[in-house]
């Protein structure tokens, strides 16, 4: 279930930072998979950094629910970041 809201929180913090910052904005499609990606990577990387302590370890409570959000939503606007600056270094 924590994957599922990192992965929602990931697509929605990628649109939001490509409408925030338009110079890495790649449109609505983009930016939710970049996000949904970034949203997955960003809430597992910091599940096994914390060894699970910070998402709950398991369980559902407010906590480990807004730890997802957050870890989805900030993995998904830096990975769009990524993509964005590498896309427009493989345009040059």
């Amino acid at each position: 279930m924590e994957l599922i809201i990192q992965l929602i929180a990931g697509a929605i913090g990628g649109n939001v930072a490509g409408k925030a910052v338009k110079k890495i904005d790649l449109g609505v499609l983009m930016n939710s998979l970049a996000g949904l990606v970034g949203g997955g990577l960003g809430g597992q990387l910091l599940t096994m950094l914390t060894g699970g302590a910070a998402a709950g370890g398991g369980s559902l409570d407010i906590a480990a629910i807004l730890q997802s959000v957050v870890s989805g939503g900030v993995g998904g606007g830096v990975l769009l970041a990524i993509v964005a600056a590498v896309k427009k270094a493989m345009a040059r």
